[in-house]
């Protein structure tokens, strides 16, 4: 499977801290959940790439 494959799965995101002062990402869906920890500076890092792939995103749909 690929970035631009096509699915039909629902999944549920929550984005928090944990009280180990770390950023978790937990997608539940389709009886799984996968809890994902980041420190901090990564979770930023991770926030970036988010950031620069709507901007991407968006001059593809205008195209």
């Amino acid at each position: 499977m690929g970035i631009n494959d096509q699915r039909d799965i629902e999944a549920n995101l929550q984005i928090g801290p944990t009280d180990l002062g770390q950023v978790r990402l937990f997608i539940e869906g389709d009886g799984i959940e996968i809890p994902m920890d980041f420190l901090p500076e990564e979770a930023e890092e991770i926030a970036e790439e988010i950031m620069a792939a709507a901007k991407a995103a968006r001059l593809v749909k205008t195209k």
